[in-house]
């Protein structure tokens, strides 16, 4: 069972930068060729695409509302995904979710929130202005 721990959330300054990571285990050796992602949700809003990358080729994706200031990225000898956070704003207060696919899925699939079939508990970001 693969199991997704988030880490890195917290207050920050409105302007700020913040990296989360995502500690991925569970996988299997054959599991090579699949997406993990982040996702989240603000009070009282649905949860969200912001980014997902593809573990074995190192493509990414993102929400076009939050280009240029997220950077998802991988180290794949730790297994660990990372979500760079920069000129953070209050809206971008929110839950947020690190989360994988079983496989490999097409590429217009990585946005949907039914592509991920693992998801962690949440890691709290709060942007005060």
């Amino acid at each position: 069972q693969v199991q997704l721990v988030e880490s890195g959330g917290g207050l920050v300054q409105a302007g700020g930068p913040l990296r989360l990571s995502c500690a991925a285990s569970g996988r299997t050796s054959a599991e090579y060729d699949y997406a993990m992602g982040w996702f989240r949700q603000a009070p009282g809003k649905e949860r969200e695409f912001v980014a997902a990358i593809r573990w074995n080729t190192g493509s990414t994706y993102y929400a076009d509302s939050l280009k240029g200031r997220f950077s998802i990225s991988r180290d794949k000898a730790k297994n660990l995904l990372y979500l760079q956070m920069n000129s953070l704003k209050p809206e971008d207060t929110a839950v947020y979710y690190c989360t994988a696919t079983v496989r490999r899925v097409a590429s217009s699939f990585h946005y949907s929130a039914d592509a991920y079939a693992y998801w962690g508990q949440g890691t709290l970001v709060t942007v005060s202005s």
